[in-house]
């Protein structure tokens, strides 16, 4: 039985894990978005936004804790000056899965996973449905008589 066994091993042996995480969580800040499968990418997703979380508040414990995650001063330094300053209104879910298909060769689920805020494309379909608001039943009927005056007006002109 595995009771309060919370993370997936991912058939590897600790060290190997905690160094493919270390890996694929400075490739994710470096480069913003990374293709991988979703197993990897739900265990990384865990692993990183903690360290995103610890980025927010730049002191010098809160960087060597994220330097001991990552063993990567260009990523670390990238972490505390760009993303921490576009997260820090966030309250959590710093990042996306966004499902690609299965892969070719061995059939796995793949995957992006991307930061949040670095997406313009999602940003801006975002911003449109945020711009949308439920009428009510007055507004409904407010707007349904303005359709009714635009047809009656636009059926003499097609006469």
């Amino acid at each position: 039985m595995r009771h309060n066994k919370k993370f997936n091993h991912l058939g590897r042996t600790a060290s190997h894990r905690n160094a493919m995480l270390s890996n694929m969580a400075c490739s994710l800040i470096k480069h913003k978005r990374i293709t991988t499968t979703v197993a990897k990418a739900k265990a990384l997703k865990k692993f990183v936004e903690p360290l995103i979380t610890k980025s927010k508040e730049d002191t010098t414990n809160s960087r060597r804790v994220v330097f001991s995650n990552l063993q990567d001063k260009f990523a670390v330094t990238e972490l505390f000056k760009e993303i921490s300053v576009k997260v820090a209104d966030r309250p959590g879910g710093y990042t996306r899965i966004i499902k690609t298909g299965h892969r070719l060769g061995d059939n796995a689920e793949m995957c992006f996973i991307e930061l949040v805020d670095y997406n313009e494309n999602m940003a801006k379909t975002a911003a449109k449905k945020a711009t949308r608001t439920r009428r009510s039943k007055k507004g409904a009927t407010e707007a349904a008589a303005e359709v009714v005056e635009a047809t009656t007006e636009e059926a003499p002109k097609a006469e």
